[in-house]
């Protein structure tokens, strides 16, 4: 991220307000209206100014259907202040890859509606800058996925690749054998978007879809994430997920893209 970008997060997050705002975003997204409603001293105006804050410093996505605003937070750029001044020196976030790891390894594999599934939705909306071109991250995303999607299913050797084209499979073979899938792409557009279908470490009566949107801005690839999940869900796979995200995209492909690291 870049200083001036750094320098509009910190703006954003000096504000008791917009830091409330951004508390009752994490539960998931709220529309304008409701968002104004927890804040009965505050003109709808001030209100307004304050979202426009976060939007500037990629902390709130708006996203909308119809004539409704739906503002979602986006914690990619609290990531990059992360890896600018904690993970040089403490490591990785434990807590992100933990609960990513804890899910794809199976530890909440077994669990049932008894052990606390239960019936329920959640959307993921994330946008990570990347300096450079769409198709090398587009290339990046497809052919190359193997160098920097982190998370395994099989083992640590196993093999991660994505046939790119409609009905093409997102698929983890192991060297055993064993082998998972990850998605299967239902929409794809060269260097543009990518939609799969797949459950990425959940299981059972669980639909969910993601997909990735590439744009052009100024000399940057605007990457944009959208995951919906809905069924029998545990309450930790939303947070996650969410986590395990900013992990993958704000961090890992970025870091494959921007600078050739690998994991």
């Amino acid at each position: 991220m870049f200083n001036n970008g750094l320098d509009d997060v910190f703006k954003a997050l000096s504000h008791e307000t917009r830091r409330q705002i951004l508390d009752l975003l994490k539960d998931g997204p709220k529309t304008t209206g409701e968002l104004t409603d927890h804040f009965p001293e505050v003109s709808r105006y001030a209100v307004m100014k304050h979202l426009s804050i976060l939007e500037e410093a990629k902390l709130l996505l708006i996203r909308r259907k119809g004539r409704t605003r739906l503002n979602y937070l986006n914690a990619v750029p609290l990531q990059a202040l992360y890896e600018r001044w904690v993970s040089q020196y403490q490591g990785k976030n434990a807590l992100s890859l933990l609960t990513l790891k804890d899910t794809l390894e199976g530890s909440m594999m077994d669990m049932n509606e008894s052990t606390g599934l239960k019936h329920g939705t959640f959307q993921i909306e994330q946008e990570v800058e990347i300096n450079a071109p769409k198709d090398i991250v587009f290339d990046s995303l497809t052919r190359h996925i193997d160098k920097w999607w982190a998370y395994r299913l099989c083992g640590a050797e196993s093999n991660l690749s994505i046939d790119p084209k409609a009905g093409g499979k997102f698929i983890e073979k192991g060297k055993g054998g064993n082998a998972a899938l990850w998605g299967t792409i239902t929409y794809f557009d060269p260097n543009n978007e990518i939609r799969l279908e797949g459950l990425l470490g959940m299981q059972g009566a669980v639909i969910s879809a993601y997909g990735y949107r590439l744009e052009t801005y100024g000399n940057l690839t605007l990457l944009k994430l959208s995951h919906q999940a809905s069924g029998l869900l545990d309450p930790e796979w939303h947070q996650a997920h969410e986590e395990g995200w900013k992990e993958l995209l704000g961090t890992f492909l970025k870091e494959f893209v921007e600078e050739g690291k690998t994991r």
